[in-house]
């Protein structure tokens, strides 16, 4: 996990739509960087789903939310269009923010171990600096979490 008050890396990458997104282009508002390891498992939709019911709270806040998993565009297309989620996911297939923000880990899952995301929150502010950094997160509670961190 990064540190808290170290410069957030820089990333480009596409979300469900084809669209690049940069860090630098939320400067000046506050950034909610959510990592999850797949689209459509209990965990990584509940905590989706929540992080769209408060999507309006989030705005209201001049804060923005970005989902980053493995999964592919079109993964991330059906992803959203099933559950009406009103924010970018981003596709980092190559694992470089995923690796760059050291949430690829190993992971014993029924004692088979394997590599994977580990689920993470990262509150960067507006000046792209981690304000706050939460690893091991509970999916359903995060969203609520990282409004009041707001």
């Amino acid at each position: 996990m990064l540190e808290v008050g170290t410069k957030a890396p820089g990333f480009e990458l596409p979300d469900q739509n084809g669209t690049v997104h940069t860090l630098e282009q939320y400067q000046g508002k506050k950034v909610v960087l959510y990592f999850y390891s797949k689209d459509h498992t209990p965990g990584c939709t509940k905590q989706a789903c929540g992080f769209g019911e408060l999507y309006p709270q989030f705005v209201e806040k001049n804060a923005v939310v970005l989902g980053v998993s493995k999964d592919s565009v079109a993964s991330h297309k059906k992803f959203e269009e099933k559950y009406g989620l009103p924010f970018p996911l981003l596709s980092d297939p190559d694992l470089v923010c995923i690796q760059a923000y050291d949430v690829w880990k190993e992971k014993n899952n029924y004692g088979k171990k394997s590599m994977g995301v580990v689920r993470t929150t990262y509150l960067i502010n507006e000046e792209g600096v981690i304000e706050q950094a939460y690893t091991k997160v509970r999916a359903a509670e995060n969203p609520a979490n990282m409004l009041e961190q707001l």
